[in-house]
């Protein structure tokens, strides 16, 4: 049976990383968070992100507008904290309202203050091999691989799914750790052999239990990244029954979503001492 990796720990040793440099420095990282509307899985995330922050020693505050705020008063808002020098972090809560472009809003976010990593400058840098912000998620992953002793160095690392937010920058990560990379999507041919290729697999596909056991080598790492709910339940893109070949897995929930956290925190300290270092782009 696989070895269940959790992200709780990890997350910890992240965090007294981040606590021992916030003790060093002569000012205190400002995170802004923007929310709009009252949707309970955004109001969740947004609590959890703004209660870490403060509890590492942050200074955070979060603005909560209407479901009905104009795309162009958001757009405006987003300047006016760009050009805030104690602002040093900016993350506006996804999915958005439909009348509102999340790319718009995502690119209108200064790259020094993006957070989150999905602004396009961030992104290049990141697939050019630069210095940047890079998305949460993702840098969890890397994070957590190692810690569990991983070296993805010429690993096969099968990425399935293809979003701008896991998927995309999850191959661009990898690739930085000299990882042999596959990206895998819902029109990959012959699927199955594609992911049983995989000596470390990351599910990143968004559909409950879809990665089976007939999907996953013998002694794998499996990352699962989903958060589907199901009812009442939350459910992983992974399979209970892959623990049973797989050399470790992670759980739903404990796994990967409090690596998240963790790094959108290691990001806003990242993105302070970038700006105020002088970094320019």
């Amino acid at each position: 049976m696989a070895e269940i990796w959790k992200g709780g720990p990890v997350a910890e040793v992240v965090y007294g990383e981040i606590r021992a440099q916030l003790s060093t420095l002569a000012f205190v990282p400002f995170l802004k968070v923007i929310r709009l509307g009252e949707d309970p899985a955004s109001v969740s995330y947004v609590r959890l992100k703004d209660k870490k922050a403060r509890e590492l020693g942050f200074r955070s505050e979060v603005e909560v507008y209407p479901e009905t705020l104009p795309e162009e008063a958001l757009l405006e808002r987003i300047q006016a904290l760009n050009a805030d020098e104690e602002v040093d972090g900016i993350l506006v809560q996804l999915p958005l309202p439909r009348h509102i472009r999340a790319e718009r809003v995502l690119e209108a976010i200064h790259p020094l203050k993006d957070v989150d990593g999905f602004h396009p400058v961030n992104v290049g840098r990141l697939w050019s091999g630069g210095e940047g912000l890079f998305p949460c998620t993702p840098l969890g992953i890397v994070r957590l691989l190692q810690h569990y002793g991983v070296d993805l160095r010429g690993k096969e690392v099968v990425v399935l799914g293809r979003s701008n937010i896991v998927g995309k920058p999850m191959a661009g990560l990898l690739l930085r750790q000299d990882a042999t990379v596959t990206v895998a999507h819902s029109k990959t041919a012959h699927l199955a052999e594609v992911t049983r290729r995989a000596e470390v697999l990351i599910a990143a596909v968004g559909r409950p239990h879809f990665v089976t056991r007939e999907m996953v080598q013998e002694g794998a790492v499996v990352v699962d990244v989903g958060v589907n709910r199901v009812g009442e339940r939350l459910l992983g893109d992974v399979h209970p029954e892959v623990a049973e070949v797989a050399r470790a897995l992670t759980p739903v929930p404990g796994g990967v979503g409090p690596m998240t956290v963790a790094m959108l925190m290691a990001n806003t300290l990242k993105a302070a001492l970038l700006r105020r270092n002088g970094a320019l782009f």
